[in-house]
């Protein structure tokens, strides 16, 4: 590709070799269960050689710690190993990384946390974007409205590192990371799984559209961030943050397809039934909802198995986005 390449100008092709998928991924750990294999997805990104790292003959807590809590695991340096690698100075980009791991999602928050300039910040961003640390994301439905754009982290393994490993330094250089593990990540895990298990479901949601398999051709998912008009218990209409996990639409069909997923043990119920389609009437678009999916890692409710309209509400568990 350079100009002092000693094969410069004869290159016939090249592939940008991306992370496997999550259902990729959970070959690598054939002996886990369909949650394992959904933390695994979620630590490693689906990249291969951290992949490799997993022994699945052991517990899956077991192998975190051993690769992210403890002094000499592989991945307790990566993500500056790699920041150094790609950046000359990697200060204000591990700065804006920690603040997207922290919440802050927009160019003004990002830069107010780190008190840096928007032009400085962005230009970095647009750095993270190129080696697919960060991703720019569209609000669907409302992709020219700029208001409405998010800086998230798209490598998983980022995203848990920053959230967990700084605030355990002290734990681990001192070899008590399984205490720190056991004390401050592992409560903490389901929610981290939360973003990781909407990316899953929209992944399966597409390629289901794809195939054939749903009630419309989707050729595009994302997610829905917003108000809605919700009333309060006197019938007063009040305007509330709301958001929907996932849109699929067809613009070809101009149907659409929603859906919401819980990582979580409760189970999915009328309440989250009903929000759903409730949310689903403040999406900007004119197409009909021709089908609405729940994803559940604790199943559902009696209400929920006897009541959902079977031909255009489909329930999902984790199990079936590995073997469905």
């Amino acid at each position: 590709m350079s100009e002092k390449s000693p094969l410069f100008g004869r290159r016939s092709a090249q592939i940008k070799l991306e992370a496997f998928d999550y259902a990729e991924t959970a070959e690598f750990v054939p002996n886990y269960s369909p949650e394992e294999k959904a933390l695994c997805y979620g630590i490693t990104g689906g990249v291969a050689k951290y992949l490799s790292l997993i022994d699945d003959s052991r517990d899956v807590h077991e192998n975190i710690v051993n690769q992210f809590f403890n002094k000499s695991g592989y991945l307790y340096e990566e993500t500056r190993n790699l920041l150094v690698q790609e950046f000359t100075d990697i200060s204000i980009v591990n700065n804006i990384i920690e603040q997207i791991a922290m919440g802050a999602t927009t160019l003004n928050l990002i830069a107010g946390k780190i008190q840096e300039n928007s032009s400085t910040v962005l230009y970095s961003l647009e750095k993270l974007i190129a080696v697919d640390i960060v991703e720019k994301r569209m609000c669907m439905g409302e992709e020219k409205n700029r208001k409405k754009t998010q800086y998230v982290l798209k490598d998983h393994m980022f995203s848990f590192w920053y959230l967990f490993v700084p605030a355990g330094t002290s734990a681990i250089e001192l070899s008590k990371g399984d205490i720190y593990y056991e004390k401050a990540v592992k409560p903490r895990l389901h929610d981290f799984m939360g973003k990781v298990f909407e990316e899953m479901c929209r992944s399966f949601v597409l390629k289901k559209g794809l195939d054939g398999q749903l009630n419309c051709f989707v050729t595009q998912t994302g997610f829905w961030w917003g108000m809605e008009n919700v009333p309060d218990e006197n019938g007063k209409m009040t305007a509330l943050p709301a958001d929907v996990d996932i849109v699929g639409i067809s613009p070809t069909e101009r149907r659409m397809i929603v859906g919401e997923c819980k990582f979580k043990y409760s189970k999915i119920d009328k309440e989250v039934y009903e929000t759903l389609i409730r949310r689903a009437r403040a999406l900007p678009y004119s197409y009909p909802v021709v089908q609405y999916v729940f994803f559940s890692l604790g199943g559902y409710s009696r209400w929920m198995e006897e009541n959902a309209d079977r031909e255009n509400v489909s329930l999902y568990t984790l199990e079936d986005l590995f073997f469905a």
